[in-house]
């Protein structure tokens, strides 16, 4: 089963359209999309890789960041 994170999200429009994301949580995690569905495809890479960053460095995930044993993710 995959594991599922709750993180807060900043979306931030762009002139040009679409949007910006971020993190207060992971200020290593940004990314962007022109639409919902690319921006939640995005999202869900950019944590990926974000993971990945902190467990390459032996980095510590912030203590607020939690999985949710309760839900299954949604494909």
């Amino acid at each position: 089963m995959k594991e599922l994170y709750k993180i807060p999200l900043v979306l931030t429009p762009q002139p040009e359209g679409g949007f910006t994301v971020t993190s207060p949580l992971l200020p290593e995690l940004i990314t962007e999309g022109d639409d919902l569905e690319e921006l939640m495809e995005n999202v869900r890479d950019a944590l990926r890789t974000t993971l990945e960053i902190y467990e390459d460095l032996g980095k510590e995930l912030p203590v607020s960041l939690r999985k949710d044993p309760k839900v299954n993710p949604v494909q």
